[in-house]
């Protein structure tokens, strides 16, 4: 890039989003080309330098792919990026960022609104509140209670930091076993996974979409809980086999089922996990938070001056791994 030229920026949205807000402050050092469809991220990729996705679950990146002749960085505002790393991208030399540490805290505490959600019994209470019906009941407490946590990365993190401090156990499940883990108890391989879920009163998933984890949570997986336990997805909906666990939930393999992620998104209106009064549903949002877009937009800003001074970029995923390994931090 010749002295005094602004790089391009491609930013990929969603067709029915504008560009996020705080963008803006670039304007004077970079020429943003936005896009919403396959045709003009081609075409606008093809003099960019950098690529900014916020439509994560696009396959446009990958049809444009071929026509990126000048690509130096790609950045996903989401901390999921399996739809990123195609063949072809996973083969470059060009690193892809990610959201990383964004959106920690507040999936967090969503884990532990589901987890008191359950324990608390809201759901029958608040269907007693619309039917104006008194009825008095025991709940269950939380504190003493066990938690696995799958997935012991930066998210794992946090809700093992806050469901211990709400007096639980609480170990995690990881691609590498480690007995010294300041967060967890314990952290198991994957490999002691079914072993481990027998124990767990909350499972709860915060594991990035991998081949390894794809369909993890399958018959297999359910039999070997707890049928007391309850099974939280805050991770990636093809994680679990949703037909399987339709099948546990309407049997009592498991007794219940928190979900904010799923294999089809959006959740088709028939679907049968709407009418299940063990299930409670919400809709790819645990991490949204006020002010989100703007935190996002400011932490691929501070990349931005990294990667214009030459700096080593922060949130680099291992494309093999599918994820930003420990010993890369945010």
């Amino acid at each position: 890039m010749a002295d005094g030229e602004r790089p391009v920026i491609a930013l990929l949205t969603a067709p029915d989003e504008g560009p996020p807000p705080g963008l803006e402050q670039l304007e004077d050092r970079a020429e943003v080309r936005h896009t919403t469809t396959r045709e003009e991220l081609t075409d606008a990729i093809a003099d960019a330098q950098i690529l900014l996705v916020t439509d994560f679950r696009t396959r446009f990146v990958r049809d444009a792919w071929p026509h990126a002749r000048k690509l130096q960085w790609v950045h996903a505002t989401s901390a999921g990026v399996d739809a990123l790393i195609f063949p072809e991208m996973a083969r470059s030399s060009i690193p892809l960022t990610n959201a990383r540490g964004i959106f920690d805290r507040a999936i967090a505490e969503t884990v532990l609104g589901m987890v008191l959600l359950f324990a608390k019994d809201m759901r029958t209470t608040l269907t007693l509140q619309e039917r104006r019906e008194w009825r008095h009941r025991e709940t269950e407490r939380i504190q003493g209670k066990r938690a696995l946590v799958v997935g012991a990365g930066s998210i794992g993190r946090q809700i093992a930091r806050l469901l211990d401090g709400a007096g639980l156990w609480v170990d995690g499940v990881a691609s590498r076993p480690r007995s010294d883990d300041a967060d967890f108890g314990t952290v198991y391989g994957t490999a002691d996974l079914h072993e481990q879920l027998p124990r767990a009163d909350y499972v709860i998933i915060a594991a990035p979409l991998t081949d390894a984890t794809r369909g993890l949570f399958d018959r297999s997986a359910f039999q070997a809980m707890d049928p007391g336990a309850r099974l939280i997805n805050i991770g990636r909906g093809p994680i679990v086999v949703t037909e399987e666990l339709v099948a546990a939930l309407h049997d009592g393999t498991i007794a219940g089922a928190a979900l904010d992620v799923f294999e089809e998104e959006p959740l088709p209106p028939a679907h049968p996990l709407w009418d299940m009064p063990n299930v409670f549903l919400s809709h790819h949002m645990a991490g949204d938070f006020i002010g989100w877009r703007e935190a996002l937009i400011h932490q691929f800003i501070d990349n931005f001056e990294r990667w214009s001074s030459g700096s080593s970029l922060r949130n680099v995923v291992d494309k093999q791994r599918g994820y930003v390994p420990p010993e890369n931090p945010a």
